[in-house]
């Protein structure tokens, strides 16, 4: 990267149809999208538009009929049609608007003559379909094995009452339960539905934009020049710009593709290994996803089960994803020292001061966002007015022609996110409503309580397994939908702090993403980087340590998620970050001021940072002393060198 790139922004995309959507299928999702999108502000902004004031369940239909239509066109069914779209495409992309349409035009019978529950043969024929149609949208957007658990959560009702044990609940014949889960309002217009098209459309419009207008560059640019110069400056870009790239879009896997094909390859160039390289941007990308102000689909769906805030969410969050990128920074830095990495060439370090004067709109906007939703508490409005600032101040500075052909090419980007969301949360709905009207849900987290009695520690580690093991089938949205509803309640039960227990579901969840087997993140990042997939995901798994060990801190210490007083708070972060420091350095053997460390200086090490991590303040004293303790021995090893002979 050279100076000369810190020129205005500029927007990346013009007029194309490329991969699958071309032609008429990307016209198509052009006028869905679009549609869908004006449906959203009319509902959010409660304009009234041509009179149109959809009610709250029509307004979910609507927006299933245009949004599952584009996926359907976005996304192929089988690997051979990855580039065209076939007739079948269209035909159900059709049936979808035919269904949802019908369902929205008949929302108010839905709800005053009780259809969820006995209803004509057309709308239960119709229900029907909508559930095989959610079905089919949750395989193309999450993949096999995310469809084989919605379709046995999906038929579960009908075999419930055979079952044994905790796994017993209330029977249904098939179309009582296609009613319940098309037309009840727990199932696939349920709360993850609800999330998406009440609150989450803004941020990915948000995101979306800051691609389109050329934010992933300048966040590029800008942690080249904070961080580029210093050693192992390449792997401190990684980091840096991942965590600003991920907390803004939330995705993980395209915050590795996206970031991570610039920065792997930089690292190689200056000697990182090439599992190394992998392991950093895989674990940097995964911690974007629990960085505010955006955060991940999920955060959004917590606070909806939690009935909080977003900006909670976000506060609570902020601490533990500081300490996971810091834990980061520290390694890279201290594996450079250990190593003996430089930073990126002079030539290639852009001007702090030039990249901010292009790339101040991204910065202001971003400002904006935070201040609208700390500030004002407007959470569903908010990113609709930082997007509207970014994309008309980006096309005010674009040079040339082509500003609408941009515009267009981002709605239809726009309507791929908001479609593939929509694809994979109306199917976790399937599972959401069939815990619900079984009752299965319920008792499962009593059985639970009573199985673990009065021990927090059991229940908990028994929690992360089932979250970690969820991980690897489903998606972080599906596996914390329903660990929210089997386990978080068991936990609160315990005595936990709620917004904790959650928080706890959410980051055991988070894991799958850098640990084998399945480590989508490393493994795509291994792909950038030509390295072993199983190398770069145990590298990653130990570069991300430290998320295996947080969601137990703060749910003993909610003081981490800033849940206490002033003097708790601080103590527990800055006790918090000397011990991460101490990790870091036990993990990467090498100390500041101290150089590289023997195996037992590791040890003392790593169990001083636990120390300092405990709950209790009262083993503080054992993490400092384990410090001083390494200090002192090469204190006196460097005194004994530098004793000249006799």
């Amino acid at each position: 990267m050279s100076t000369q790139d810190t020129t205005a922004p500029t927007l990346e995309w013009g007029w194309r149809g490329d991969g699958r959507l071309s032609g008429a299928a990307w016209f198509a999702a052009l006028v869905l999208s679009t549609a869908g999108f004006l449906v959203v502000v009319n509902q959010i902004f409660n304009l009234g538009a041509f009179g149109f004031r959809p009610i709250s369940t029509g307004y979910y239909y609507l927006l299933i009929a245009l949004f599952l239509a584009v996926a359907f066109l976005s996304f192929p069914g089988a690997r051979r049609d990855a580039h065209h779209v076939r007739w079948y495409d269209w035909l159900l992309a059709g049936l979808t608007l035919a269904v949802g349409g019908y369902l929205a035009w008949n929302a108010t019978n839905i709800i005053s003559r009780g259809w969820d529950l006995l209803a004509p043969d057309l709308p239960t024929a119709v229900a029907g379909a909508l559930v095989l149609l959610a079905l089919e949208g949750v395989r193309r957007c999450g993949g096999l094995p995310l469809l084989i658990i919605c379709a046995v959560f999906a038929v579960y009702p009908l075999f419930a009452g055979s079952m044994p044990g905790v796994l017993w609940g209330s029977q249904y014949t098939l179309a009582e339960t296609a009613r319940a889960h098309a037309m009840g309002v727990e199932s696939i217009i349920g709360i993850p539905m609800r999330v998406v098209s009440d609150l989450l459309i803004g941020f990915i419009l948000f995101g979306v934009a800051l691609v389109a207008s050329g934010g992933g560059e300048f966040f590029m640019r800008l942690a080249t020049a904070l961080l580029g110069g210093t050693r192992g400056g390449p792997a401190k870009v990684a980091i840096l710009s991942s965590g600003f790239f991920g907390s803004l879009s939330g995705s993980v896997i395209s915050n590795v593709i996206s970031t991570g094909a610039m920065t792997i390859p930089t690292m190689k160039r200056c000697g990182y290994p090439a599992s190394y390289a992998g392991a950093v941007e895989a674990c940097a990308s995964t911690g974007g996803a629990l960085m505010p102000p955006v955060m991940g689909a999920v955060a959004f769906i917590m606070a909806s089960f939690l009935n909080v805030p977003y900006v909670d969410i976000m506060v609570a969050a902020a601490v533990p994803a500081i300490l996971f990128y810091l834990i980061l920074l520290l390694q890279a830095d201290a594996f450079a020292a250990r190593t003996g990495l430089t930073g990126l060439p002079r030539d290639q370090i852009p001007s702090l001061v030039a990249t901010l004067r292009a790339g101040w709109i991204y910065l202001f906007s971003l400002g904006l966002l935070v201040t609208l939703l700390i500030g004002f508490s407007i959470e569903s409005k908010a990113p609709f007015y930082a997007s509207a600032l970014l994309v008309v101040t980006a096309m005010l500075l674009q040079r040339g022609t082509g500003r609408i052909k941009v515009v267009a090419n981002m709605m239809v980007e726009v309507g791929k996110n908001i479609s593939h969301l929509i694809g994979i949360l109306a199917g976790i709905g399937l599972i959401v409503g069939a815990l619900s009207i079984t009752g299965v849900g319920n008792a499962f987290s009593r059985e639970l309580v009573q199985y673990a009695g009065d021990n927090v520690f059991l229940m908990l580690v028994l929690g992360a397994l089932t979250s970690f093991i969820l991980g690897m089938g489903m998606t972080v949205s599906a596996c914390y939908i329903f660990l929210a509803i089997v386990l978080a309640p068991a936990l609160i039960q315990s005595g936990l702090d709620r917004m904790a227990s959650h928080m706890f579901i959410l980051y055991w969840g988070m894991l799958s993403y850098i640990t084998p087997p399945v480590a989508l993140a490393a493994v795509a990042a291994a792909g950038i980087a030509n390295a072993p997939a199983m190398a770069t995901g145990m590298k990653a798994m130990r570069l991300g340590l430290v998320l295996f060990i947080l969601p137990f801190l703060f749910v003993y210490n909610p003081a981490l998620i800033l849940n206490g007083t002033t003097v708790d708070v601080a103590v527990s972060v800055a006790t918090a970050a000397v011990a991460v420091w101490m990790l870091s350095s036990a993990f990467e053997r090498y100390l500041y001021f101290a150089g590289t460390l023997r195996a037992w200086h590791a040890v003392v090490l790593l169990a001083g940072g636990l120390a300092l991590m405990m709950p209790e303040h009262r083993t503080d004293a054992i993490g400092l002393l384990a410090l001083l303790m390494v200090y002192g021995e090469r204190l006196m090893v460097h005194r004994r060198h530098r004793r000249p002979a006799a």
